[in-house]
């Protein structure tokens, strides 16, 4: 991540978006502003955004269209804005890899803490490729899981051969408590708890689907997972190479 994090604002409504523009120049960050989907793609083909700040609600196209489509090409955090209250329109968000939602008329101070939340979590860009994994494995804080190597410090996760595979916010705050409580029962509500999910409710319905996608990132048959397993009417436990506890 650069000195000073580049944010895209997209939002079609411009003294909403010039208004948190603003804010954020004056607190250090560049902005770009984005008028919708369309300016958003433009941008992108000539610079990487370090977070987008994304409006749900737009007319041309909505938000959770824009998320997955954005998703699918680059792993950039996101940010969703959304003017109405409806718990859906977040889980679907969350389930599509946006990273943290806060909603409009929004208050400044907490959506730039948020993004300097997310920007933290999302973990430094990575200039030079990484020598493989297990050779590092007694230098640095990294945490097998299954067919991955977790680095913690890096917040990526990769394979035997040294390559990244794409790890949402999110995905990492679930991977981390896991690295953390090996062999020990976690349920929905302590994986909540200890994730420091803000929204419950919307995490809660989300939280089996982003295992799902964690288990297709490490699993050695996704089909019967043995890293992350399902204990019924427990929750779930992390077993660090898929052996049985």
């Amino acid at each position: 991540m650069s000195q000073n994090p580049h944010i895209f604002i997209v939002d079609d409504e411009a003294p909403a978006r010039e208004m948190v523009g603003d804010y954020l120049k004056m607190h250090g960050f560049g902005v770009t502003l984005c008028d919708g989907g369309k300016s958003l793609r433009k941008e992108i083909e000539s610079s990487t955004p370090d977070l987008v700040v994304l409006d749900l609600n737009m007319p041309e196209e909505d938000g959770l269209s824009i998320i997955r489509d954005l998703k699918s090409k680059i792993n950039v955090p996101v940010i969703m804005l959304t003017a109405t209250a409806s718990p859906i329109d977040r889980v679907v968000g969350l389930e599509l890899g946006a990273d943290d939602y806060v909603a409009k008329p929004c208050e400044l101070r907490e959506l730039m803490a948020r993004i300097r939340s997310v920007l933290r979590r999302s973990g430094p860009a990575k200039t030079a490729a990484p020598e493989p994994a297990a050779a590092k494995a007694e230098k640095e804080q990294l945490v097998r899981f299954g067919t991955k190597w977790l680095d913690l410090e890096a917040q990526a996760l990769r394979d035997d051969e040294g390559n990244e595979h794409p790890l949402t916010a999110s995905e990492f705050g679930l991977l981390k408590v896991f690295a953390a409580n090996p062999k020990r029962v976690l349920s929905r509500e302590r994986l909540l708890e200890l994730a420091n999910a803000r929204d419950a409710e919307a995490f809660d319905r989300a939280v089996d689907l982003r295992i799902m996608r964690i288990r297709r990132k490490i699993e050695f048959d996704p089909t019967k997972p043995s890293v992350i397993r399902t204990i019924r009417g427990g929750g779930y436990l992390f077993s660090p190479t898929g052996d049985k506890a």
